[in-house]
């Protein structure tokens, strides 16, 4: 049974109907090349803090929670007002080096910063991001980690979100739309019997498959996850794709999205007014629509391997 203190902290990341529909933000030096690369200057630390928290100002209305990094987001994010008392709040774990190939990452984490950090921090949530195939010579080693991970989550009643990332052994070649099926349903089925208490996940399939593929491996995904409830993340495809994906995802058995990049990553190359303009209109309008279709086609992460009828009779 889930501990008191986990069940309380789930509720305050997820909608009064059990969805998930949380904003994603804790990107740090990819996101701050990318914003630097169209600045007239390199950004400031207390800019960039800036800019996480104009999308959040923006965006936080339409989410139950936001998943938000301790070094440029969170203390700002409270002070400001902008993460208010009603939203969850998730931190990351890990730092990623994204020029590396996934074959090539080491497990690396920010300094001074933990799961005991983060509850301090008033957290409601430990996310990890994961390159995770089952079969490289570092799985092993990689689970291990994680059963670390649960036993803080545990000491400490704060839920652990798993994000396992897919990715093939040969760096020059990249996973089929077969491979990464195998991958990411694998990958659920390993964790989901580990401790963790949500998922956090990829489409099982590539934009490019037909949705009958896409019903198919997200039934098997869903069956992967078992008892655990699991939310779909973005991994930067366009909004119009993604929502296809939510929808049936959450179909299939999602409990809603953790979501960052599909939303405002258009934001990045404007400036000034026409910024604010995109994070007030288009990028608002994104968020809302897809807590409106967690909310429509999402299960409640609560009723997640609770059998819709009992035999059971009480006497």
């Amino acid at each position: 049974m889930l501990q008191i203190g986990k069940y309380r902290h789930l509720t305050q990341c997820s909608t009064e109907n059990g969805h998930f529909v949380i904003l994603a933000i804790d990107h740090r030096a990819n996101l701050k090349e990318k914003l630097d690369a169209v600045a007239p200057t390199p950004l400031t630390d207390g800019q960039f803090t800036a800019f996480k928290v104009q999308v959040m100002s923006q965006l936080l209305d339409h989410a139950s929670a936001v998943l938000i990094d301790p070094v440029y987001g969170l203390e700002a994010g409270i002070r400001s007002q902008v993460i208010t008392g009603r939203h969850g709040l998730l931190a990351p774990l890990e730092v990623t080096d994204y020029d590396l190939h996934p074959s090539q990452r080491t497990m690396k984490y920010i300094e001074n910063w933990g799961v005991a950090a983060i509850k301090a921090n008033g957290g409601n949530g430990v996310k990890l991001l994961l390159t995770y195939h089952p079969d490289s010579p570092d799985a092993s080693q990689k689970q291990d980690e994680v059963a670390r991970i649960v036993a803080d989550c545990e000491t400490y009643q704060i839920p652990f979100f798993l994000e396992p990332i897919a990715y093939s052994l040969d760096p020059n070649v990249p996973l089929t739309s077969a491979e990464r099926r195998d991958v990411v349903v694998r990958s659920a089925a390993r964790f989901s019997s580990s401790g963790v208490d949500v998922l956090k996940v990829e489409f099982p399939a590539l934009p490019a498959d037909d949705e009958t593929y896409w019903e198919s491996a997200l039934a098997e995904l869903d069956d992967a996850c078992g008892d655990v409830p699991w939310a779909l993340l973005s991994a930067g495809v366009n909004y119009d794709t993604f929502l296809r994906q939510v929808g049936m995802a959450c179909t299939a058995g999602a409990s809603g999205v953790i979501v960052g990049r599909t939303i405002w990553s258009d934001a990045i190359k404007l400036q000034g007014s026409e910024r604010e303009t995109f994070l007030k209109t288009t990028a608002k309008q994104r968020m809302a629509f897809l807590a409106s279709t967690c909310a429509k086609y999402g299960h409640d992460w609560r009723q997640v391997g609770v059998p819709a009828t009992s035999n059971v009779r009480v006497k």
